[in-house]
């Protein structure tokens, strides 16, 4: 019997032993008839938040009013309309210092350089607070050893909250960090991570190092600098300042130049605008106006000179031009400063600052093809005299 039937299955045509499989849905049928169950997911239950991650929230809510945005301006002609208009040459973070409206952040946000040359520091910023206002600021202090620069902000005060200031020379390695800033000019972005090492050596770019850098793993991206690195309780620990990578984005190996001597610095840029000690009365060109209008690659040209200066009366000689612009005499080149050879006026800055001068110092000059040596006397110079706030100022 059984096997009559299959006999008989298999005498069948094919066309009717398909006929009773029904057909799949197309892809079109499948999709129409999903669409009909769109709706909202229903919400999981949220779980508590954990004791830190609420540390986390609260802090960053605590700093975020003292970090802000600053974009270094410069002044120059519009190509299109030929009108005098702002020129953004770069940007960073930077925070609220104290209660008159001083903001902290990196030197070399405000420099301004031209393939790789320095070419000067704008004195003008625009400072953008966390509510999105934007305000004029005017940089009233720099230092070229510490990397650090000082902002005067217009803005009013009580829009501008100060940063609780901790302690550095206490910090362990381990140590959770959180990291505030505008990387790639995405503002108020926070990083977390730990101290990584403590007593780091980075250099600023002018032949001269920061001692007692902090290095941590807190993501830290260009536009970061400037920026503070706060510790578990909120507390300013550091300012974000360099990394180390080969694409140069975050590789987890950050820098931070420590509270303390940001403690140290700050005030004094504050009240003198500069570090170095008394005045020496003459100011050079700056390496890249030097190499491009005279062709000099070694030294510093001696622009100006103050008869009535240390530099006047050991008998430094400026840069001299005629009515028209020409150049009637060049000015002295320094070579050197107390043996050690000068590579740009960053670099002399740096020196000064690292090493205050004693009492007479001598430069190695270029004058007339021949190498001489000038001493200057410093401590004849008249009281009342202040430091210029100018770059190439000396």
């Amino acid at each position: 019997m059984i096997r009559a039937a299959l006999t008989a299955l298999m005498a069948l045509p094919l066309a009717a032993q398909t006929a009773s499989k029904p057909a799949p849905p197309t892809e079109e049928a499948t999709i129409e008839r999903f669409r009909a169950h769109a709706k909202a997911r229903p919400v999981a239950p949220q779980a508590p938040l954990s004791p830190e991650e609420r540390n986390i929230i609260r802090r960053f809510k605590e700093a975020k009013s003292s970090v802000v945005f600053v974009s270094a301006i410069v002044k120059g002609q519009d190509p299109r309309t030929l009108d005098i208009a702002k020129i953004p040459t770069g940007s960073g973070t930077g925070f609220v210092w104290d209660d008159w409206g001083h903001i902290v952040t990196n030197h070399h946000v405000i420099t301004v350089e031209d393939q790789g040359l320095r070419i000067g520091e704008v004195q003008e910023v625009e400072v953008t607070l966390a509510d999105g206002k934007t305000y004029k600021g005017r940089v009233i202090g720099v230092s070229f050893a510490y990397d650090i620069a000082v902002i005067q902000a217009f803005a009013p005060l009580k829009d501008m909250k100060p940063i609780p200031i901790g302690r550095s020379s206490d910090l362990q390695v381990g140590q959770s960090v959180l990291a505030i800033g505008n990387p790639f000019g995405l503002d108020h972005s926070l990083t977390r991570g730990v101290i990584s090492a403590l007593s780091r050596k980075i250099d600023t770019g002018y032949n001269s190092s920061i001692l007692n850098a902090i290095q941590t793993d807190a993501a830290v991206n260009p536009g970061n600098s400037g920026g503070p690195l706060l510790d578990s309780g909120g507390r300013l620990v550091g300012m974000n300042t360099a990394i180390t990578s080969t694409s140069g984005s975050s590789a987890g190996v950050g820098f931070a130049i420590p509270v303390d001597t940001l403690n140290d610095i700050v005030p004094k840029l504050i009240a003198r605008g500069r570090l170095e000690p008394p005045r020496m009365g003459f100011e050079v060109f700056t390496t890249a106006a030097a190499r491009q209008t005279f062709g000099i690659t070694r030294g510093l040209l001696v622009m100006t000179v103050d008869p009535d200066s240390p530099a006047g009366r050991a008998g430094l000689r400026p840069l001299e031009v005629d009515a028209s612009g020409q150049v009637k005499s060049m000015g002295d080149i320094l070579l050197g400063y107390e043996g050690r050879a000068l590579e740009s006026e960053g670099q002399f800055m740096a020196m000064l600052e690292v090493i205050p001068p004693s009492d007479k110092v001598v430069f190695d000059v270029q004058r007339d093809g021949k190498v001489i040596r000038i001493e200057l006397n410093l401590k004849d110079t008249k009281a009342g005299k202040k430091v210029k706030a100018q770059p190439a100022s000396i």
